[in-house]
């Protein structure tokens, strides 16, 4: 059988029963165009329903017409008062072996999505993909019940399986709508959290299962069915944040953000990590910090805990591991609250192979490009979204504003855009194929991001997309219209490497590293930065932070703790991954929770101290944040000390002045002499050696005078003591 309607012989076939042969394709579960034969046709009506022993049709007038078993659960019956279309022209009584059930016939209704948004849908619309397919409940011609469409334009059969119909994949076959690839059907008197999945049948005969692509909630792992989700909305506490958030994440706002992934950051009562417990302590924990924002790795539906969300299917689903849909939007309210905002990681450049997933979704290469070669990624063993075709565009376009628009969410960080940008990206010659042009440059993954970021500018114009992008690629943060991508920011990845390689050499050797802690500020203003301390530099072997330091551990405390310093002084918004703020000796476990017995530890409080009070001294400093992205905010003052590992530098807002002095070795330096732009008293706001640190406690009295004397190009200079292995603030008081 092939096409959208087979055609068979009807001769010898009585008045109102079908062919023998369309009966066994229903039978079987292998009917493509059930439409065709099933409900009211020409004052007969027909139902499907194996395992039933009696059906009777219901008049909106009270009468009742009982139906005859043609055989193999059809059964039929002429009732002239059924109109085929009108789905409330009658109601169905199906007698059940346990008990009767009164239904309305989802054959009655007629086809659901109109020609114009099939039409969009075709042409790659983002929200008829959001609005139009998945599974939503809503009211057809006065009934309630579940509205399913799927894209599957290559299937020869699809159908709908689920709670409602005992699992049947016979029962609910549906309609292709040709113009889209679309199929589609009404299915009456289905309720929230009712499970399902589409059964599809392929070219060659093939049958499999697959989750709704659009799910709104799933089930938790390693089940994988998809679950009708309560329409309801929420009622969201929040506007004043939202009516603010936008200056709160601009490029002259102080931005700190503290990277979580939720299921490790702390134990969880009653042995269930979710969304209401994380809620209490959460939020709070990141104010008290004096972080700005949350960032969540990937809490999309994900098959497997162990990628860290990084390999997720279901692209509209929060994971069922912490609760249901209205949990998570209660945790962001939360959030809101106390003056957090939440930045989700989306990953839009590959998908994972389980067989209940997107890939080979209709029997075909539909969501991946069917080239291994384009559609393979041989890092992750995933498959690569085919963002040349329409359809796949609009999905992921739609996914994006369905989590800022129904969630809250202030913003996307997009996971690893440079493998989506380059068709060679961890390819040898050979297993890559070049674009038109000849070139390696993904031309339709360039107007993908392209295309999103200027649909969320659009959209939801207070909201951030952040690029993990750790390539040169020019114009990550340039506007679209001026041939960049038009992210608001970019991870600066090539900071984050060259620093930790500068504080990993043994101070003695330093002086030869000298350009890997100065060089960022070479392309510091080339892009609107992020500076990210993130999970990636804790896993895999690469160890902690702490255990990246040389020396023991009191030495290892004071370099991180200059580290943290030099960060937040540096030009770039900040990103810290939880446990940094601990100290933690150890790599992150995903298994595990954090180590917040650490905080016994003088050393590791001490760190937890200063990652608070730079939050702080940043926040509420203008001229530490004011000119992130502008280099008229920054002045070096000492950047050629190599000798004596000390660099020192200007950050201003065009009013207020601070110092910011690093020495990078275990030696305190005394009567160290810094021009300076003005004459007067510089108060030391933040010493990272501090005493209340865990440092040493040496330093400046609090502040220290210019004296009548030249320095570095400035006519006014000071004379300071550098503690050992320290970062020093200081501003100026007049």
């Amino acid at each position: 059988m092939s096409g959208a309607h087979a055609s068979f012989p009807s001769a010898d076939v009585a008045e109102g029963h079908i062919d023998p042969q369309e009966l066994t394709a229903l039978a079987h579960g292998l009917h493509d165009n059930p439409f065709g034969v099933l409900g009211p046709h020409d004052g007969w009506l027909r139902v499907f329903v194996p395992g039933a022993s009696a059906v009777a049709a219901l008049e909106p007038d009270g009468g009742r017409t009982s139906l005859t078993e043609q055989a193999q659960g059809l059964f039929i019956g002429r009732v002239p008062f059924a109109q085929a279309g009108d789905g409330a022209s009658y109601r169905l009584a199906i007698q059940w072996p346990a008990a009767e059930q009164t239904t309305a016939d989802p054959y009655a209704f007629g086809a659901l999505l109109d020609d114009n948004t099939l039409q969009r849908l075709a042409q790659g619309a983002w929200h008829e993909a959001g609005e139009a397919l998945g599974a939503h409940l809503v009211e057809v011609d006065g009934v309630s019940g579940l509205r399913c469409a799927v894209w599957a334009p290559n299937a020869r059969r699809v159908a709908v399986a689920g709670d409602f119909n005992g699992w049947d994949a016979r029962r609910h076959g549906m309609r292709l709508r040709h113009a889209a690839g679309v199929w589609e059907i009404f299915i009456p008197g289905v309720r929230p959290g009712e499970r399902y999945k589409f059964a599809i049948t392929d070219r060659n005969g093939n049958q499999f299962m697959k989750a709704d692509p659009m799910a709104r909630r799933s089930e938790m792992a390693p089940a994988t069915a998809s679950i009708v989700d309560d329409p309801a909305p929420y009622t969201w506490t929040d506007d004043d944040w939202m009516q603010g958030r936008g200056a709160r994440q601009s490029p002259d706002a102080p931005v700190s953000i503290y990277e979580v992934h939720a299921g490790s950051w702390a134990g969880c009562d009653s042995g269930v990590c979710g969304w209401d417990q994380m809620a209490d302590k959460l939020p709070s924990y990141a104010r008290a910090m004096g972080f700005t924002h949350l960032e969540l790795m990937p809490i999309m539906e994900h098959p497997f805990g162990g990628s860290w969300g990084y390999q997720p299917l279901g692209m509209f689903a929060p994971t069922a591991r912490y609760g249901p849909p209205e949990a998570f939007a209660r945790f962001i309210d939360r959030c809101h609250a106390a003056g957090i905002g939440v930045l989700l990681d989306w990953v839009p450049a590959h998908f994972p192979d389980d067989a209940h997933g997107l890939a080979a979704f209709d029997g075909t290469s539909l969501y991946e490009y069917e080239d291994p070669r384009e559609g393979y990624h041989p890092d992750w063993h995933t498959m690569v979204y085919n963002l040349g075709r329409n359809e796949v565009k609009a999905f992921m376009i739609a996914s994006a504003i369905h989590w800022l628009r129904r969630f809250h969410i202030d913003g996307l960080r997009v996971d690893a855009v440079a493998s989506m940008l380059y068709r060679d990206y961890s390819r040898q010659p050979g297993e890559w194929i070049p674009n038109r042009y000849g070139g390696r440059e993904n031309l339709e993954a360039v107007q993908f991001l392209q295309e999103l970021n200027n649909t969320v500018r659009a959209e939801v114009p207070d909201a951030i997309m952040v690029a993990e992008e750790s390539t040169a690629w020019p114009g990550v943060t340039a506007p679209v219209s001026e041939g960049g991508l038009g992210f608001h920011y970019k991870w600066n990845m090539g900071w984050m490497h060259d620093t930790l390689r500068y504080l990993s050499q043994d101070p003695i050797h330093r002086r030869h590293h000298h350009h890997d802690i100065t060089f960022g500020m070479v392309y510091a203003f080339s892009e609107r930065f992020i500076l990210p301390l993130s999970h990636d530099e804790v896993v895999h072997g690469k160890g902690s932070l702490l255990g990246k330091m040389p020396g023991d551990t009191q030495t290892r405390l004071a370099n991180l703790r200059a580290y943290y310093g030099f960060m937040w002084a540096h030009p770039g918004k900040k990103l810290l991954f939880m446990g940094g703020e601990l100290a933690q000796p150890t790599e992150w476990n995903h298994d595990a929770t954090l180590n917040w017995n650490l905080l016994d530890n003088a050393g590791h409080l001490g760190i937890q101290r200063l990652v608070a009070d730079l939050n702080r001294l940043y926040r509420d400093t203008p001229a530490l944040h004011a000119r992130d992205a502008d280099p008229s905010g920054f002045a070096w003052t000492i950047l050629d000390d190599q000798d004596n590992s000390v660099v020192a530098f200007i950050r201003t807002d065009g009013q207020q002045q601070v110092l910011v002095v690093s020495n990078f070795t275990p030696v305190t330096r005394h009567d160290y002499r810094i021009g300076v732009p003005r004459a007067g008293r510089w108060a030391e706001r933040l010493n990272t050696d501090a005493s209340h640190y865990g440092g040493s406690g040496q330093g400046n009295q609090g502040g220290a005078h210019t004296g009548d004397m030249a320095a570095h190009g400035q006519p006014q200079a000071l004379s300071l003591t550098l503690p050992p292995l320290s970062t020093l603030f200081l501003m100026h008081e007049g």
